[in-house]
């Protein structure tokens, strides 16, 4: 299973108890802030946070995220149009660590209302799987690891808090309560979409609980490291490749340790995903005799996607996990 260390309670909550003070209304109490059309304008950092806006918001917000379709979003280069947007927006929806121009730009927005979603609920820190092969298991691609302020081969606090529906709910709570704080003209319906959206996504954890229970093999393989929540969460196990840059080969040590590891636990498949190159999984499939398949880490939606938004492809990504390890 994957090694998790919850951030410590306290730090957790002066965290959210900052970001709650930061938390003003735009327009003075009780007045719905906004520019000359009424609407709140959000700006969102990637799609699941512009996701939770626009699902939350709906008529009342106008929402913009820095991470267009098609743009992997560790790689953000934030251009100066989109830093003037981001001063003027009345509130800003990131994820500190996962985009590090995005930390930087926000840090120097002068937004009042800006909301860290990693504050949301707790971070976890995860290793490798549950199979001894080595501190290379479960290291990021060339780049993420750097963002994570982590060394090769060291586990790192996950940021992909999305992919996991239960805590992936927390944080929309939260992006609720930011948004009445906001605009409390239109608290009641900030709160009403925030409880249905709630419900919606614990019958998505519902889903992967049943539709996970039973099957051949616990053990998948990603070139992303990206889903040791969705793995924690249902009792998975992670395997990723060493270095994870979609660009590149795996070493040989761990091509052969990765045979090993799908031989011993019956993997039938390498997942990659939709926004990177497939060239990494194409070749430890050629090498093991595996299948490829998506497994969509979800940072964004486009043409080639498996669904038009979060749930679709959540959904997607849960009938190739099945088919992937076997359900019964």
């Amino acid at each position: 299973m994957n090694v998790r260390r919850l951030i410590p309670a306290a730090a957790l909550a002066g965290a959210v108890a900052l970001g709650a003070t930061a938390l003003t209304a735009c327009g003075g109490a009780g007045a719905t802030a906004g520019g000359a059309d009424g609407k709140l304008d959000v700006m969102a950092s990637f799609y699941p946070l512009q996701f939770l806006a626009e699902r939350i918001g709906k008529d009342h917000v106008k929402v913009d995220t820095l991470t267009k379709p098609g743009v992997e979003p560790h790689d953000l280069e934030i251009t100066p149009k989109q830093t003037g947007r981001l001063g003027e927006a009345d509130v800003v929806l990131y994820l500190k660590s996962l985009q590090p121009a995005v930390d930087k730009a926000v840090a120097q927005s002068g937004v009042k209302n800006i909301v860290d979603a990693a504050t949301l609920t707790p971070l976890e820190v995860h290793g490798t799987s549950g199979h001894d092969h080595g501190a290379d298991a479960d290291h990021p691609e060339e780049g993420h690891g750097d963002e994570h302020g982590h060394s090769h081969g060291e586990a790192a606090e996950d940021p992909h808090v999305w992919l996991d529906p239960v805590k992936y709910a927390e944080v929309a709570k939260g992006v609720g309560a930011a948004l009445e704080k906001a605009d409390p003209g239109h608290a009641a319906d900030y709160r009403k979409n925030t409880e249905e959206l709630v419900a919606r996504l614990t019958a998505l954890n519902t889903e992967f609980e049943d539709g996970l229970k039973n099957t051949a093999t616990r053990t998948f393989i990603t070139t992303h490291a990206a889903f040791g929540y969705l793995a924690e969460r249902y009792g998975l196990d992670q395997e990723g490749i060493s270095g994870v840059d979609p660009e590149s080969e795996p070493s040989p040590a761990r091509m052969k340790d990765l045979q090993a590891v799908a031989k011993k636990e019956n993997v039938s498949t390498v997942f990659f995903e939709t926004l990177a190159s497939d060239k990494t999984a194409k070749s430890l499939a050629s090498d093991t005799g595996l299948k490829t398949d998506v497994l969509d880490p979800l940072e964004g939606i486009t043409d080639k996607s498996q669904g038009a938004d979060y749930f679709e492809v959540m959904r997607s990504n849960l009938k190739n996990l099945q088919k992937a390890l076997g359900t019964k």
